[in-house]
């Protein structure tokens, strides 16, 4: 049996980390818990060069073929484990001190390491267990950081969580019984010959699921509530790391069951277009900012999927796809960031005057908003020309037209946050806090994530061949 345990390093690393950060951060002080922060850095930082150096190498598997280490995963560790180390940056301000912070430390490296696990799954099987690790603690996160509000969103998140759970046991049940098996390559050759009707009920089962870890239509409802009741910490992660993971599990999972049949590609495009539109339709009438935040993070999750309705159709898709996490996770956690530098400013006009009270603060918001909407020279730009560019090769161009018009869409109400951002102040206007204190942190994550989404933006070019290959099944 061929298990190579050693190309799961990243995923072993931020493992260990997290044990020992639960562990030893029940011996520390709560003033020194800020070593079990520097120790999940660390084990972050290790994961991330770990990641990359096995993209220098050939795409190969481990564990008798039912994880693939190849681009698409090398891409998402790296992501993964890069944004989670911004997260630290946001809770370093928000969770100093406080009783439970190396329980979610641990906990972010956990789900972390779950993420990781989701996108290289290339079995039924490992796709539950990935499932169910970055899910748990996910919970654990959302009730521990947000207080009374944390623990109605977390209860709304954990009932979506166990209905999507059985949505996609019930799926990978359906399939292995019409396939005899439960890996990819073998699902690749036997479903095609396959009941049509047990075939969409699997297939569908196993989307919801992976759509509900993305906050994707139709399971996103715990999504804005989430958002909202939950503290910034736990809203960053929750909005960025987990979609990383379940986005590049769902293009692996279409692209293996849509050789020699399009029509998945088509309810990709489908899906797609319904949480593009459905999240940019509620975003408009949010007046507090990280509810209108993860409404966007639905809509975000239709433009990722729009190069999943070009897998394997496209030569653009897969890279396009890829970029496309990347600038969408750094983007996403400096809008977070910022709300979690003014968590007491809930409601839009809150921010009114804000670019003249704390300028770099507002610079990064706008480079935030400006990024998620797709300006150029931003990242996120690049990566809707391109998946728009992937759609249109793999023959579906209303798609392509559908991410136009749901990018100007989104325009209007990420107006709405940063114009009064950068109007004049009231005389009765919010008061903005000085730099320093718990806030340093966040609006330093916020700044650090928004020049990198510009060098992102700027560097797209050198970048792109790295996230150019071949999907390992």
């Amino acid at each position: 049996m061929q298990m190579r345990p050693a190309l799961l390093l990243p995923e072993i690393l931020v493992f260990i980390g997290g044990l020992v950060v639960l562990l030893g951060g029940s011996f520390l002080p709560r003033q020194r818990q800020w070593i079990a922060r520097a120790v999940a850095a660390v084990a972050l930082l290790g994961a991330t060069v770990a990641a990359a150096v096995a993209m220098t190498g050939p795409e190969q598997s481990a564990f008798s073929g039912t994880f693939a280490v190849d681009v698409a995963t090398g891409a998402a560790r790296i992501i993964a484990a890069l944004t989670t180390l911004l997260v630290l940056g946001v809770a370093s301000g928000e969770l100093a001190g406080s009783p439970r912070e190396s329980d979610t430390y641990a906990l972010l490296l956990f789900a972390t390491t779950g993420v990781m696990v989701l996108a290289g799954t290339t079995d039924l099987l490992v796709l539950v267990a990935g499932f169910l690790l970055v899910s748990i603690p996910l919970y654990g996160i959302i009730g521990l950081t947000g207080g009374r509000a944390g623990a109605e969103a977390a209860m709304k998140t954990y009932l979506m969580g166990a209905l999507s759970g059985i949505l996609l046991m019930l799926g990978v049940t359906v399939l292995y019984a019409v396939a005899g098996g439960t890996d990819y390559a073998l699902l690749r050759d036997v479903l095609p010959g396959a009941p049509a009707a047990a075939v969409g009920v699997g297939v569908l089962g196993v989307l919801a699921g992976l759509l509900f870890k993305a906050g994707g239509v139709p399971l996103h409802f715990w999504v804005p509530d989430a958002t909202q009741g939950t503290g910034g910490t736990a809203a960053t992660f929750l909005t960025t790391v987990p979609k990383i993971g379940a986005l590049v599990a769902v293009y692996r999972f279409v692209a293996t069951i849509s050789e020699g049949d399009g029509s998945w590609l088509v309810v990709a495009g489908v899906l797609a277009t319904t949480s593009m539109v459905v999240g940019n339709l509620a975003a408009y009438w949010q007046t507090d900012p990280r509810r209108l935040l993860g409404w966007s993070t639905v809509a975000q999750v239709g433009f990722l999927l729009v190069p999943v309705a070009a897998a394997g159709r496209s030569d653009l898709a897969l890279p396009s796809f890829l970029f496309y996490l990347a600038a969408y996770a750094l983007a996403n956690v400096a809008a977070f960031a910022v709300t979690a530098a003014l968590p007491h400013h809930r409601e839009l006009s809150d921010y009114r005057g804000l670019a003249r009270s704390r300028p770099g603060l507002a610079l990064a918001l706008l480079v935030a908003l400006l990024g998620l909407v797709g300006t150029p020279p931003l990242a996120v730009f690049v990566g809707k020309l391109t998946t728009a560019t992937a759609a249109w090769d793999g023959g579906h161009g209303w798609l392509a037209l559908v991410v136009m018009l749901n990018s100007v869409l989104s325009l209007f109400y990420y107006l709405r946050w940063f114009a009064p951002a950068f109007a004049r102040p009231t005389d009765n206007g919010a008061s903005f806090p000085r730099p320093g204190g718990a806030a340093t942190w966040p609006a330093a994550t916020a700044g650090v994530a928004a020049t990198a989404s510009l060098g992102l933006g700027i560097l797209a070019g050198f970048l792109w061949a790295a996230l150019e290959g071949p999907l390992l099944f």
